[in-house]
């Protein structure tokens, strides 16, 4: 059974920086797609960033340039380090695994898509204030 453990959120003033951390257990290969989403009250889960199986990256528009998503495979441990943070960027922040997820790609531009069998983590709050 596939464990995520995020860690890394707070609260932070706009233009501040924070990043996530979201440990890995009970996984066997390499061939994931990672990625963080997140949720703010009242609204849907987002897509922030993925990472599929052959190292593509892919952000949100709403992101880019301001965000990186990395992973340290000897770590076990996916990161997203968030720059120039916005209150728009409050919200809850998940993290998530799947071997199976499929990938569209627009492009150059990949992204992987949870299914509803992703493992996902407990999440952590990141709260921007203005």
């Amino acid at each position: 059974q596939v464990q995520l453990v995020e860690s890394g959120g707070g609260s932070v003033q706009a233009g501040g920086s924070l990043r996530l951390s979201c440990a890995a257990s009970g996984y066997t290969g390499s061939r994931y797609c990672w990625g963080w989403f997140r949720q703010a009250p009242g609204k849907e889960r987002d897509r922030v960033a993925t990472i599929d199986l052959f190292g593509r990256t892919s952000y949100a528009d709403s992101v880019k340039g301001r965000f990186t998503i990395s992973r340290d495979n000897a770590r076990a441990t996916l990161y997203l380090q968030m720059n120039s943070l916005k209150p728009e960027d409050t919200a809850m922040y998940y993290c998530s695994a799947d071997p199976l997820a499929p990938v569209y790609c627009s492009g150059a531009d990949c992204y992987c898509s949870p299914r509803q069998d992703s493992y996902w983590g407990q999440g952590t709050q990141v709260t921007v204030s203005s």
